[in-house]
């Protein structure tokens, strides 16, 4: 699915809204009530956050729940397409990254602080790395390509919902931000 449409890409910036899509993604189809007590959020919360996925079809009813009562939601496709292309979607690219950002670092940081109840083998798996590189800007963008080659298989994983003895979600999360110029130096991009 590609979206296009400002107001859809604008209802994703919304932490709650990303989570709700993550963990439908990772756990769905669920119900608002289920949603809420996995996120520990109210259930009107996850509700109301849900229909305004569905009103952009990043969601969609999934039938009723154990008890016929509620409805339960699921992901209508587990990687939309985002275009944002006008110059004056530029704020509106610079509000969705910034929650985006800030919700994978309390990610990383949540996993920081709990990584120590992890197996031996996911705590020598998982992490961060850091690195500072030499780079023009578009070898930034091939850098950024070659990373999005190189997850296409487990990103495909994920899309056909293949969790086999062994395999978890995994956050995954690149960012190529150039450091600002000294000032004494001449800003060559």
């Amino acid at each position: 699915m590609e979206i296009n449409d400002p107001r859809a890409i604008r209802a994703l910036a919304h932490p709650l809204r990303l989570d709700l899509l993550e963990l439908l993604v990772t756990h769905g189809p669920l119900t608002a009530a289920q949603c809420g007590r996995r996120l520990d959020v109210p259930q009107a919360n996850c509700s109301f956050h849900l229909r305004q996925l569905a009103k952009y079809g990043y969601v969609g009813e999934a039938g009723p729940g154990r008890d016929r009562r509620e409805r339960q939601w699921q992901v209508t496709d587990r990687r939309p397409d985002l275009r944002l292309t006008g110059s004056g979607d530029q704020l509106l690219r610079r509000q969705l990254e910034r929650v985006v950002l800030e919700r994978e670092v309390r990610a990383v940081l949540d996993h920081t602080d709990t990584v120590a109840q992890e197996s031996p083998e996911w705590q020598a798996g998982a992490g961060v790395l850091s690195a500072l590189a030499v780079l023009t800007a578009e070898e930034s963008a091939e850098l950024r390509a070659k990373f999005k080659e190189l997850l296409a298989p487990y990103l495909a994983r994920a899309e056909q919902g293949e969790l086999a003895p062994g395999r978890r979600h995994v956050r995954v999360f690149l960012a190529t931000t150039p450091t600002r110029p000294h000032p004494t130096e001449e800003n060559t991009a």
